[in-house]
């Protein structure tokens, strides 16, 4: 998955993101401590080393989201 900086990205890419973000932002700054998913985002543009976290992390969100995805589906699929 390619993390393209905000200003790349067009309005519907940008709503995808920012719900990725909501998906992970609490768990992150839970593990990392007096971090922000912002500090990160913004160390991304000049550290592979943060380039590879945000991406692992981007990563789990769109597991939550196809997870979400899925549910929903079932859910109205029983319907």
């Amino acid at each position: 998955m390619t993390i393209a900086p905000d200003s790349d990205l067009g309005g519907a890419a940008q709503g995808k993101t920012a719900y990725l973000e909501s998906l992970i932002r609490q768990d992150f700054e839970r593990c990392h401590p007096g971090e922000t998913l912002e500090d990160l985002k913004r160390r991304a543009s000049f550290s592979r080393e943060d380039r590879g976290l945000l991406r692992d992390w981007m990563a789990i969100a769109a597991s939550r989201a196809a997870a979400d995805r899925a549910r929903k589906s079932d859910f109205n699929s029983a319907a």
